[in-house]
């Protein structure tokens, strides 16, 4: 019954975001962000503790309008999402701008299809809706919803511009084959791992369990791995930035090292963007989980 009444409620909202004018689409969901920052304690506290340890040097109310402008962000872009998903493809493409479509192209160009990274940062699902527009459609790496009937209703939206979604579970062999038919994949990669396939890498200073497998595919097929980035410009347009690949560490590295070294490389970029946009990312997640309990990071064999 919780799952129906869920699934009737985020209709309702779609339909009420399909017809709202589009100006009206960013200040309502920061308007509705900046409620759920005041009435969640619980996400509060864990924004709160992530932006004390990653900026020490910021004062505690510069960390506040930070963790209240996440929480404004967070509901903004998935309202924006929405709208934009409703778009006609002529009206999704006037919204856009593109930095970075060289690095793609080179990408492509090298016939091992193409890893894209990025993390739940700037508008990271209207990117994806965009990039088939721009180039081709891609895979794009999820976990299920709970909800299942939500989660249909997401998958149609992530898939409105001809993607494909690929939920975890057996997903390595459906990424294996769309990287052999030269196709692209988007996987996040900021969010906390635990089991065999995480690795503890350095993230704003600290050990972070991250997920290894974009390392592993990457090392093993030779996909070139591209960073994207979404930024937001104002009157509902948007930057998205595709970044120069990550290098692959040298040959001679042993696999666990050349993994570790990989992951780290990309999640350096991931942080590049969040330092510079702070307010832009999900620092509402339990990020960092147990790292005084992670094996140590080898800083001279990551330089």
């Amino acid at each position: 019954m919780r799952h129906w009444l869920e699934y009737v409620a985020v209709r309702c909202l779609v339909a009420i975001i399909a017809v709202m004018p589009a100006p009206l689409i960013i200040p309502c969901g920061r308007a509705l962000g900046r409620m759920w920052y005041a009435v969640d304690r619980s996400r509060r506290r864990i924004a709160d503790a992530n932006l004390a340890a990653a900026f020490p040097l910021r004062s505690a109310a510069e960390r506040r309008t930070i963790g209240r402008s996440a929480f404004a962000h967070f509901v903004a872009q998935a309202l924006e999402t929405l709208k934009f998903s409703t778009l006609t493809p002529e009206r999704k493409l006037a919204r856009v701008e593109v930095q970075g479509d060289d690095h793609v192209r080179f990408a492509y160009a090298q016939k091992k299809g193409v890893l894209f990274i990025t993390g739940h940062f700037g508008f990271w699902e209207l990117h994806a809706i965009a990039h088939p527009l721009l180039f081709e459609p891609i895979g794009l790496l999820a976990r299920a919803l709970d909800n299942a009937r939500i989660n249909e209703l997401l998958g149609q939206v992530r898939q409105c511009t001809g993607n494909t979604v690929i939920y975890r579970q057996g997903s390595i062999r459906r990424v294996m084959r769309m990287l052999q038919d030269e196709h692209g994949v988007a996987v996040l990669i900021d969010q906390h791992i635990h089991g065999p396939d995480a690795v503890y890498v350095e993230f704003f200073e600290r050990r972070a369990a991250t997920a290894s497998a974009v390392a592993a595919l990457a090392l093993r097929t030779g996909s070139p791995v591209v960073p994207v980035f979404a930024l937001p410009l104002g009157k509902g347009r948007y930057r998205l930035i595709y970044e120069h690949p990550v290098q692959p560490p040298a040959e001679a590295a042993t696999d666990d090292i050349a993994i570790r070294e990989f992951t780290q490389r990309c999640t350096d970029v991931l942080e590049m963007y969040v330092r510079r946009h702070p307010d832009l990312w999900l620092w509402m997640h339990r990020r960092w989980r147990g790292e005084d309990d992670a094996p140590p990071v080898d800083a001279d064999r990551l330089t």
